[in-house]
């Protein structure tokens, strides 16, 4: 007996996408029907119910998104694969809230959107999503890079849950933004989010931060102090820089993660919480268990779920926009007029590595409204440090700025000697001050760095009597 064809229906106003993924799915021997508007999609599927929808989030009429929430009463068990061009948080979040299988963002693999229909098609139960619509938008984390869509989509996946998350990253990548992202789109997101740096802490306070302390527990604990854990109750609590948390305090936190009880410092009686523990780190936590400098054990209750912040040179295509964004902060913040960026300068720090990432971003728009003249930002404004050549461009301008007006100044005086005469000695002379500073006196070194030679540095050197 033949294997039945999967029936696969697209409801897409862009043309050109419904016959793309038309022609990929008979290609992959499915049946397929494709419809311009999801008004048009719920008057076929009161007849019929398709193995799986493909659906785009914004189109004439009613969106995707109010389509996904009527199909979830009417056919609860019908895998949905979402696709958009506007491929945000948000939109991630609503998609996977309104009982999605998939988001893909566009452009898409289309070898990538068989595979996910193939796999919707496989799934044999769609258990309804009970969470709470979150509405709450978090703008500073944004990106259209696929880097930042995996994120979305991992936020998204999780929208319901109270999973344990370790999230990876180097530092200034967003970690605690994506923490925040997933409590405020957890069922949890009316409960409290408290966050702890611990690297911040001394080790021998971070214990008291974290379970309290009774009054009397140790000298200066003149009063009972709440912890950390107990603060966020019911909540997350956002434990920042795990990897550099001490032997002692990994075991009293495996027991809390494990028993979701503890002591505080001094005190006799347990204390029961329900705390979703979100942790981030920018070491390499696998290798610290192998060298023995991390828990094994916590490692494995932390790691239940992994998302990896990514840095913003393997993200180049969102440095535009939160450079943009960013600028509009700090112009807010400054009372200013938000300034923008040309071409030339957009391309100058798109290009640039940003080893801070983010953190490094944002303190680089607030420097660049306060130092940039005018309302748009120039490639000249860009510092050096920062991947531009505005800082010695400025540096060359002032000093030969100065030359001419020494020159000048010579010629209006009548000196009467050539300018040459008078300017070279005084130029080479600082030339070799700044080359022998540099290389803390060793004249082959400066000599190199002078274009000379060493028996031409030393005659300079004598005749200058720099000796």
């Amino acid at each position: 007996m033949a294997e039945r064809r999967l029936d696969v229906w697209v409801v897409d106003d862009d043309q050109s996408v419904r016959w793309v993924l038309e022609k990929a799915l008979q290609q992959a021997n499915m049946e397929s029907r494709s419809f311009e508007r999801a008004e048009h999609l719920l008057e076929a599927i009161a007849h019929r119910e398709p193995d799986v929808l493909i659906t785009d989030v914004r189109m004439p009429g009613m969106s995707g998104i109010t389509l996904l929430e009527r199909l979830r009463t009417s056919c609860p068990l019908l895998p949905i694969i979402v696709i958009t061009a506007h491929s945000d948080l948000e939109n991630a979040v609503a998609a996977y809230k309104g009982g999605a299988f998939e988001y893909l963002p566009k452009p898409f693999d289309v070898d990538e959107a068989i595979e996910l229909v193939k796999k919707a098609a496989q799934q044999n139960e769609r258990a309804p999503n009970a969470a709470q619509q979150v509405t709450k938008e978090i703008q500073s984390l944004i990106g259209q890079a696929p880097a930042m869509q995996e994120v979305f989509r991992s936020i998204g996946r999780l929208a319901g849950s109270s999973m344990t998350v370790l999230i990876t990253g180097e530092s200034g990548t967003g970690k605690e933004l994506i923490a925040r992202a997933l409590h405020e789109h957890s069922p949890r997101a009316n409960k409290p989010f408290v966050a702890l740096n611990t690297s911040a802490i001394a080790a021998e306070l971070l214990e008291s931060e974290l379970f309290g302390h009774e009054k009397g527990a140790f000298t200066g604990a003149d009063a009972r102090r709440i912890g950390r854990f107990e603060q966020a109750n019911g909540g997350t609590l956002f434990l920042d820089e795990i990897g550099d948390m001490s032997p002692a305090l990994q075991t009293r936190l495996l027991r809390v993660l494990a028993e979701s009880e503890f002591y505080r410092v001094g005190g006799q009686s347990s204390i029961r919480v329900d705390v979703r523990v979100i942790a981030a780190t920018n070491q390499d936590l696998a290798r610290a268990v192998k060298e023995s400098r991390f828990r094994e054990d916590l490692y494995h209750r932390l790691n239940v779920i992994r998302i990896n912040s990514p840095p913003l040179r393997q993200r180049r295509a969102d440095i535009p926009l939160l450079l943009n964004h960013y600028l509009a902060e700090s112009a807010k913040e400054l009372d200013v007029p938000t300034k923008s960026l040309d071409g030339d300068a957009a391309d100058v720090l798109r290009g640039y590595d940003w080893p801070g990432n983010v953190r490094q971003l944002v303190n680089a728009t607030r420097r660049l409204t306060v130092t940039a003249p005018g309302t748009v930002i120039t490639a000249q404004d860009i510092p050096s440090d920062l991947g531009g050549s505005g800082s010695s461009q400025r540096a060359t301008q002032e000093w030969t700025q100065s030359l001419a007006m020494w020159a000048e100044g010579q010629l209006s005086a009548n000196s009467g000697g050539p300018l040459l005469d008078a300017a070279l000695p005084e130029f080479e002379k600082t030339l070799i001050q700044i080359a022998m500073t540099q290389t803390n006196g060793h004249r082959q070194e400066a000599a190199k760095l002078l274009g000379w030679g060493r028996n031409t540095l030393t005659r300079k050197m004598k005749s200058l009597q720099l000796d």
